[in-house]
């Protein structure tokens, strides 16, 4: 191996880190919910 300095290694497991992150964030399948969930909302008025 030929002798590399510090700035081309950390740029080189920098590189290699972001790479492998990127490829398992969009090779994950995330299950969105189809029905959407009715949220109801109580309405006080306050008579102060």
């Amino acid at each position: 191996m030929a002798p590399m300095n510090w700035l081309t290694l950390f740029f080189f497991f920098t590189i290699t880190f972001l790479v492998l992150n990127s490829m398992n964030f969009f090779q994950t399948n995330y299950s969105t919910k189809t029905s959407m969930s009715k949220k109801t909302s109580n309405k006080i008025n306050w008579k102060w």
